[in-house]
């Protein structure tokens, strides 16, 4: 049984490159008549989705060395400081994801710890792990990295890759962290019955640009 209404799962997305600033304007208005948990935003839409949903129930989300994972863990930390300076509220990080496939899990945990260092408790941090390039066993030992950096959150995917979330992934990600900590689903999560899936596997959060068709699907 769902605790909390749909529409306060989800983090109402726009990551595509060539958003325009009337399109995140959009964005910020749908999630205000909806009451989306947060918009999930490029940091460069930060300050003006601060400023229009300032005052409001809706967060201002941003991903931070996405979507590859790539950028050394000090350029991912600065980008998260001035994120969090322009109003960010919450930070979707990226794992180094080769560092992940050559098991050098310390490296992966320095990584995710140097975000949650400067987000410094002004913002929540979700660890997104790419779980369609890890094994079950990566994708756990990953979800584990990010719990012990102190982390708030695992995802599973920046929906840039060669898959989304699955309500497998979910339930694995779900078992690995416990009761305790989140679980976003984003990738691929398009309406009303593939939400229902992710969320009974687990999930307390859900990433998609799909959040209206998703909610007037349960009405239907």
């Amino acid at each position: 049984m769902m605790r909390k209404p749909l529409a306060s799962y989800i983090d109402h997305t726009i990551l595509k490159p060539d958003a325009t600033e009337e399109q995140v304007r959009k964005l910020c208005a749908e999630a205000l008549k909806y009451h989306f948990a947060s918009v999930c935003v490029n940091p460069t839409n930060v300050p003006l989705c601060a400023e229009l949903l300032k005052g409001s129930d809706v967060m201002v989300c941003c991903v931070v060395g996405f979507p590859l994972g790539a950028a050394v863990p000090e350029v991912k930390a600065y980008e998260t400081e001035r994120a969090v300076e322009l109003g960010a509220q919450e930070v979707d990080m990226v794992i180094n994801i080769g560092r992940a496939k050559d098991h050098q899990w310390d490296a992966v945990k320095k990584d995710i710890a140097a975000v949650v260092e400067a987000a410094k408790g002004r913002a929540h941090v979700k660890v997104i792990i790419e779980a369609c390039l890890l094994t079950d066993e990566e994708k756990a030992r990953a979800c584990e990295m990010a719990k012990e950096a102190g982390a708030d959150f695992v995802k599973t995917s920046t929906g840039f890759s060669t898959g989304g979330a699955t309500p497998e992934d979910v339930a694995l990600m779900r078992k690995t962290v416990g009761p305790d900590m989140g679980v976003k689903a984003a990738g691929g999560i398009r309406d009303y019955e593939a939400a229902m899936k992710v969320i009974d596997a687990g999930a307390d959060r859900i990433g998609t640009s799909n959040g209206i068709a998703i909610v007037e699907g349960e009405k239907g």
